[in-house]
């Protein structure tokens, strides 16, 4: 490594100190491993999923080992969370009928990724999991083992085929074209784009708020502290910002999984 760049990873360095800007770049995202359980390395990421699965099940266990009739503070939580995901979700996407059975899924699925998420604004861990793109691509290869399960078991090879390329002679000239950008997109594009969405946004968002974080104290330095004190700001604006996107994007992620389901089970696609 150069000099040039040793000096830009150094934590004491500051504007007019004749040292660079410590940018963030790939080497925010490796992390050393921590420890070892059975011959297998666990780094902070791998934790953190751990402790997420940990706090998901944990709460719903809390909350609903000892249901009563008149709930108390956590069983209101956890079926109030639950309500939302199954009626302003699932019901609204797949239908009561066909949702039921999906609904448990679904929540899991939702808490779980808004929590991995939420770990970015944990002081300590102060790093969404998601922004690891094996595990959006993992959850997201859940939903297409699952929707392409449906979709052939309900159909039929044949029938599975055709709901996979919007099967419709009535098109035309432009009936194999459609075909093959449907099937194309089914199979290939939807589930590419389910895990990068997530993935993407979580990266993003993570590298936005160490920029702010790294240049408010890259500046708090002689007159450079007026512009530390509006970095810092904005820090704070984006963490509040982080809040509502930490949400959205299990929202998103669990609202196009029903979608999916939604178009394996339907008569016509």
């Amino acid at each position: 490594m150069s000099d040039a760049q040793t000096l830009a990873f150094e934590t004491d360095c500051h504007i007019f100190d004749g040292c660079g800007f410590p940018t963030p770049g790939l080497h925010s995202f490796l992390f050393e491993p921590l420890f070892t359980v059975g011959g297998i390395e666990i780094n902070k990421p791998m934790l953190l999923t751990t402790l997420s699965t940990v706090i998901v099940v944990g709460f719903f266990w809390a909350a609903f080992r000892n249901p009563k009739l008149v709930p108390g503070k956590l069983q209101m939580v956890g079926e109030a969370g639950y309500d939302f995901v199954r009626r302003g979700v699932v019901y609204e996407t797949i239908g009561k009928r066909e949702g039921e059975k999906y609904v448990p899924l679904m929540v899991s699925l939702f808490f779980f990724i808004w929590i991995m998420n939420l770990w970015a604004i944990i002081p300590i861990a102060q790093f969404p999991a998601t922004a690891i793109i094996a595990f959006p691509a993992g959850l997201a290869a859940i939903v297409y083992i699952l929707w392409m399960s449906l979709t052939f078991k309900r159909h039929g090879f044949v029938g599975g085929l055709k709901n996979l390329t919007a099967y419709d002679p009535s098109l035309g000239p432009v009936f194999p074209m459609v075909m093959f950008f449907e099937f194309l997109s089914n199979v290939f594009i939807r589930p590419f784009t389910h895990a990068v969405r997530l993935f993407a946004n979580m990266f993003a968002g993570h590298v936005l708020v160490l920029i702010f974080t790294i240049g408010a104290w890259y500046l708090l330095n002689g007159i450079g502290i007026a512009y530390a004190a509006v970095s810092f700001l904005m820090v704070i604006a984006m963490t509040v910002f982080e809040l509502f996107i930490q949400a959205l994007q299990a929202y998103v992620f669990i609202l196009l999984a029903c979608s999916y389901i939604q178009g394996a089970l339907a008569e016509s696609h």
